[in-house]
């Protein structure tokens, strides 16, 4: 009788241990998807104020008396919306390389100053007059250039904020040019005050929130699409 006693209570403290194991382990889960839940629509929110970064330097662009405290040379402009702080600036496409008719040289000296080796660049301008030359169709989207042989993902990094598809200009405009690109094109130093930065523009808006909570958005957009448009504006590319 009392090993049978015994029995039952080792098998009621073995179930007993269990149970609280496996409550311990539902309330770890619980906590975890709470945490998770939480950073979820902290991080939505900061999204969000994000894009309403955009729209405000939208809806600022499409007023002329606001747009001229906008230039498109990168600088920030401080913004708040709801409680998040807004850190929003332009860059106009102007100053960058137009990719489908830059002289593969021109090509090269951006490839360079951007981390490449000197064989990389060279080869990268070769592939690049090759593409041309083989009748190959004009880049569609920047994310074609990853494609071409011997260019590595820190060297494509560093080159997308470089590059354009839709300024049609043979050079960049100096007024817009990076650093950067102002070094390796040996470009004049000019003002962007008062220059036109033409109608796309890429809006940058970075959004911080109470608790560390931060958003970046980098949106690439045609102002004034089309007459008679019900939008002020197009998407031509989103980066989050």
């Amino acid at each position: 009788m009392k090993h049978q006693r015994g029995v039952a209570l080792l098998l009621v403290l073995w179930v007993l241990a269990l149970l609280s194991l496996l409550l311990g382990g539902l309330a770890g889960w619980v906590q975890l998807e709470t945490r998770q839940a939480a950073w979820h629509r902290q991080h939505t929110q900061a999204a969000l104020a994000a894009e309403a970064g955009v729209a405000l330097a939208v809806q600022a662009l499409a007023d002329p008396v606001q747009r001229k405290q906008w230039v498109a040379d990168g600088r920030e402009v401080a913004l708040v919306f709801d409680d998040a702080q807004l850190h929003v600036s332009l860059r106009s496409e102007r100053g960058k390389l137009y990719l489908n008719s830059a002289e593969p040289a021109d090509f090269a000296r951006v490839a360079l100053a951007c981390g490449a080796t000197q064989a990389q660049a060279s080869r990268l301008a070769k592939d690049l007059e090759t593409r041309r030359d083989q009748g190959v169709a004009p880049f569609r989207v920047v994310e074609e250039l990853r494609q071409l042989p011997g260019m590595t993902q820190a060297l494509y990094s560093r080159l997308v904020p470089q590059i354009t598809l839709w300024s049609g200009l043979d050079r960049p405009d100096p007024a817009f040019a990076s650093a950067l690109m102002r070094k390796a094109m040996n470009l004049p130093q000019q003002s962007a005050v008062g220059a036109d930065p033409g109608e796309i523009l890429v809006i940058s808006s970075r959004a911080e929130r109470p608790g560390g909570y931060h958003a970046r958005l980098h949106v690439t957009v045609l102002l004034s699409p089309a007459e008679g448009s019900a939008q002020p504006y197009r998407v031509l590319r989103w980066q989050e």
